[in-house]
């Protein structure tokens, strides 16, 4: 099974590509590189300044890749990112403070929206950077691999199913040697975006077996929980019979689940994760610049994989301070720039945005600009 964790040695050269890009690409426009304001000037004119971001754990590897590309083509341009989780980052971002840009696994609700225009003093930006399937992962010694159908696995994370060999299970594997272990179900112990999406996909496809309302706090009492998705990966790890859920960039090589979509299963992949989004909806009622995202959960589409995260970048329209702004967006423009999506993908295996979403994204990212 591929390993998609980010390692140094691929952001080393992530950054190494993005140096050589902004040094071969000086008198030439910028479609997106990051290094000026509005994407139309050459990309020799270099950014300066600090800016902060916190929020999806999810995105840290795709983040990491971004900051060091960046950064490469910035030097003097420092950007951090606190991944303290989705709805963290939403809090830090909507009271503003030191928090400019935020990463959320789910997009913000009516509430959150109302406040964060007002902390914006406009309009806020939010853009899906970042796409990648939710991996359902399991330690099962000898099987790396299940087919499960969408009511068999909110049967298991709704503690109704409790053993390897129940019938349900063996009915999706019929040449599997599965075991009588107890299933010990993992979720995440914080408000998770990791969480909404995965609640929201078991709620949309499975109805009858996952009496639960959406929500990013778990609803199940009773399994085993975990902080973070480094968390739920670990205890996951650690167990024998457990399964839980997280972004398939820190899968490793615990065994994962094909999702039954249709009258097939799928595997876990960038390319059906992204298939979802291109037949998905754009959320009604939302701001000019704010490109939410109501997901095709139950699908029947061959090729698609339903149990998605697509992970938002969060920004404000108009910002105080003409250096935040400016920095914002072109950070901005390069995490939507093909450069900036490919290191995402070769770090944190996400799935790169298409060219029609991101010519629709760069409109948005070109509307970040200052009140002075």
């Amino acid at each position: 099974m591929r390993n998609w964790r980010a390692t140094s040695a691929a952001i080393a050269v992530v950054s190494a590509l993005a140096l050589a890009t902004a040094c071969s690409s000086e008198n030439e426009d910028d479609g997106g590189s990051g290094g000026t304001s509005g994407g139309s000037e050459s990309a020799a004119a270099e950014l300066s300044g600090t800016i902060a971001g916190a929020g999806a754990s999810s995105q840290d590897a795709a983040q990491q890749a971004w900051m060091a590309g960046f950064q490469a083509a910035n030097p003097d341009a420092t950007i951090t990112y606190d991944p303290s989780g989705s709805g963290a980052g939403r809090e830090q971002f909507i009271a503003g403070g030191a928090t400019a840009f935020a990463g959320s696994d789910a997009y913000l609700d009516e509430e959150e929206l109302t406040a964060a225009n007002e902390r914006c003093g406009g309009e806020v930006v939010e853009l899906p950077v970042y796409v990648s399937p939710i991996a359902v992962i399991f330690n099962l010694p000898g099987v790396d691999s299940l087919n499960l159908s969408p009511e068999t696995i909110a049967g298991i994370f709704d503690q109704q199913i409790t053993s390897w060999d129940d019938e349900a299970i063996a009915a999706d594997n019929p040449d599997a040697d599965l075991p009588d272990t107890a299933i010990t179900p993992v979720n995440r112990a914080d408000d998770s975006g990791t969480t909404e999406n995965f609640t929201d996909y078991l709620a949309a496809v499975a109805p009858d077996a996952w009496p639960h309302e959406v929500s990013d706090v778990w609803p199940v009492d009773g399994g085993e929980a975990a902080q973070g998705t480094s968390g739920v990966v670990q205890a996951v790890t650690s167990g024998e019979g457990t399964i839980g859920y997280a972004d398939a960039s820190q899968a490793g090589d615990l065994g994962t689940v094909h999702v039954g979509v249709g009258d097939q299963f799928t595997e876990y992949s960038p390319e059906a994760a992204a298939a979802v989004l291109e037949v998905s909806q754009r959320a009604e009622g939302r701001g000019e610049h704010d490109f939410a995202y109501d997901l095709a959960r139950d699908t029947t589409e061959a090729g698609t994989y339903p149990i998605v995260l697509v992970s938002y970048g969060l920004a404000c329209a108009t910002y105080d301070d003409a250096a935040t702004a400016e920095l914002v967006q072109g950070y901005f423009h390069y995490i939507i720039s093909p450069e900036g999506q490919q290191a995402a993908a070769e770090t944190a295996g996400s799935a790169p945005l298409s060219d029609a979403l991101r010519q629709q994204f760069q409109a948005a990212v070109d509307a970040i600009g200052s009140a002075a």
